[in-house]
């Protein structure tokens, strides 16, 4: 009898033992949802995305996306992360500042991966670059010497007296690399003019407002302006302005210099720090924040061309890479 007892209980916890494996892997025998906030389509977003996705594929992860736009409104943005904690997704990924910090402000508990965010600690999304804390980590879109190099690049290659920029003042990243902007600027002589939007739709009269009053305009990785900036390519080339830009996919579009890094690479980071929190080899307060990889001079000879640039031959050696 007491055989028979023993060869039950070993039995049953064999048993037990089976179950809780089948169980306790979610990757195995549950579906994986990731909510995807982001704070409005445009292509460095995009791109930030796609690349999220390719490290989550190649990290052997099955994933549903429950991908939502907050279309520029940050109320949109609340009631999606609201929606994510409300549907318990496994994790979610900001794809920036502002939708990082609605979906903090949501929740503590689900797992947070950012990117396309310049300033987290200024946001008050992580503690610290190196001790994130918290449930959230990723990886910013600001290189610390991307602005410092852009400005010195205006001012050695160029005659800039006055140089102008528009920015969404809501955004907290804009805000933080005004700052920049403006420091970076101190010693130069240059002067600031500082055009203010809230949506994309203000954009054009901002740079049209311009015109007469700067002898380029430089416009940082803001949301809302690098959504609008056709508008502001267009005043450009018509008054033959040079447009220096914080993103290589602007540069692509009709910039004519970027001192930037591609946002795939950014997005690829952040999907393979979440491919980790996943698979429960780590948490967020334990993956420190990372910057984009180095930084590349890209300049578009087209561009130059219709702002009426006269191109410099030394351009050549000094780019890393040309547009034609």
């Amino acid at each position: 009898m007491l055989k028979k007892l023993r060869l039950a209980a070993v039995i049953a916890l064999a048993g037990a033992l089976y179950l809780s494996g089948c169980t306790g892997d979610k990757n195995d025998s549950e579906q994986i949802t990731i909510g995807v906030t982001q704070f409005m389509e445009h292509p460095s977003l995009d791109a930030a995305f796609n690349g999220f996705k390719k490290a989550i594929e190649d990290a052997g992860l099955e994933v549903e996306y429950d991908v939502q736009m907050g279309h520029g409104d940050q109320n949109t943005l609340s009631a999606i992360a609201n929606n994510f904690v409300g549907d318990k997704v496994d994790l979610i990924f900001a794809n920036s500042t502002p939708s990082a910090q609605t979906a903090l402000k949501a929740t503590k508990d689900i797992p947070i991966v950012f990117t396309s965010v310049t300033d987290p600690v200024g946001a008050k999304l992580v503690n610290s670059m190196e001790e994130p804390g918290g449930n959230v980590t990723g990886t910013i879109d600001n290189h610390p010497d991307a602005i410092k190099k852009m400005v010195a690049f205006i001012h050695e290659q160029f005659d800039v007296k006055d140089l102008g920029t528009i920015y969404n003042a809501g955004e907290q990243n804009s805000r933080a690399q005004i700052d920049l902007v403006k420091n970076a600027l101190k010693g130069t002589g240059i002067k600031l003019y500082e055009r203010s939007v809230s949506t994309t739709s203000e954009v054009k009269q901002a740079a049209e407002s311009l015109i007469g009053k700067v002898d380029a305009i430089y416009i940082v990785t803001d949301n809302t302006v690098v959504s609008g900036l056709d508008a502001v390519i267009k005043v450009a080339e018509e008054e033959d302005i040079p447009l220096f830009v914080g993103e290589l996919d602007s540069v692509a579009k009709g910039g004519f210099a970027a001192f930037g890094f591609k946002y795939d690479d950014i997005g690829y980071r952040a999907g393979e720090m979440a491919a980790q929190i996943l698979k429960g080899e780590k948490t967020p307060a334990e993956i420190p924040v990372e910057y984009p990889p180095n930084l590349k001079l890209v300049l578009n000879k087209k561009a130059a061309a219709k702002m009426n640039i006269e191109w410099k031959d030394e351009w050549n050696d000094l780019a890393d890479e040309i547009i034609e």
